[in-house]
């Protein structure tokens, strides 16, 4: 757990939930403990690294947890959902977002490319956090779409 401070003295709490695999809904892996912790979430965030393309598909990744999600509970699987994009610093990576984009932007799903390392992006992600979260409001306008 980590607690991101925000704008006017705001904070939230941050949990990141790694290691969910597939069969995870039927126990495999650390599965039911990783998917109770996620049901405690109001809002997910699925942090893609395009690093590691073409050896792993971030579409299929993505796919295969919201599929786990679904088939634990449908209403985890109904959570409103943020898509970021890592590593953005890197320069194939941006070429693999335009890449995989076409993919959310057909399903409506905000992208929102970042870099820990240059701070790039964070503002913005920040800013959607807080609107889904408290309802300010945020115009996304470095996402995809």
């Amino acid at each position: 757990l980590g607690v991101v401070d925000y704008k006017n003295f705001r904070s939230f709490v941050v949990a990141d939930i790694p290691g969910l695999i597939e069969g995870a809904h039927e126990g495999a892996g650390l599965g039911y403990r990783f998917l109770k912790h996620v049901e405690r979430n109001r809002l997910l965030l699925h942090i893609l690294d395009l690093s590691l393309m073409p050896d792993r598909d971030p579409i299929r990744d993505y796919e295969s947890l919201n599929r786990e999600l679904l088939l634990f509970d449908e209403e985890l699987a109904k959570k409103p959902q943020i898509v970021v994009v890592n590593k953005m610093d890197l320069p194939h990576v941006r070429e693999n977002l335009d890449e995989i984009a076409p993919y959310f932007v057909a399903k409506g799903i905000k992208v929102f490319p970042i870099s820990s390392i240059t701070g790039e992006g964070i503002p913005t992600l920040l800013d959607e956090i807080a609107a889904r979260l408290w309802g300010d409001s945020a115009d996304g306008a470095d996402c995809l779409p």
